[in-house]
């Protein structure tokens, strides 16, 4: 079995330069987690709920036994309001930086005529779980892990 048995034609994509708000508006609308990112007719990228997730992550506080002097008794609160402030921008303003801010930019991909062994050996061995399917430098489908089981189903 090969991969264009399995894979879907009708694949959700976005542009490099459409939102952030609007790439993940479109993982929610179509219930996927992850998608090709396109300059114009071309794969530029992957965008997947894993890189949207870490925009969320915060730098650690630092752990450890540290007692303030008097004037910095003053300052901590300050600083932490302020450092609140930032990563409270900054989440904000996520949303409008353009998706290829955050994609990944080199994509494994497959040919539909590979056999889908080949497919699950990329997806297991890239730790990914989706494949653009690239025919004449063209994307004209994706597989993900799920239709390749669904594929061995059916055999």
């Amino acid at each position: 079995m090969n991969v264009r048995d399995v894979m879907c034609e009708e694949v959700i994509t976005c542009q490099i330069d459409d939102t952030i708000r609007m790439a993940s508006s479109l993982l929610k609308e179509h219930n996927i987690s992850g998608m090709p990112v396109m300059d114009g007719e071309r794969l530029a990228g992957i965008v997947t709920e894993s890189d949207l997730l870490k925009l969320l992550e915060l730098p650690e506080h630092r752990q450890g036994l540290w007692l303030p002097s008097p004037l910095e008794i003053i300052e901590i609160p300050l600083r932490e309001l302020i450092g609140w402030e930032d990563a409270k921008k900054a989440l904000t303003d996520v949303g409008d930086k353009p998706v290829h801010t955050i994609m990944t930019k080199q994509v494994h991909t497959i040919s539909p005529d590979d056999s889908i062994e080949a497919a699950s050996t990329s997806i297991t061995s890239h730790r990914i779980n989706r494949l653009p399917v690239i025919e004449n430098d063209e994307l004209i489908g994706i597989v993900t892990r799920g239709d390749i089981i669904r594929g061995l189903a059916v055999t």
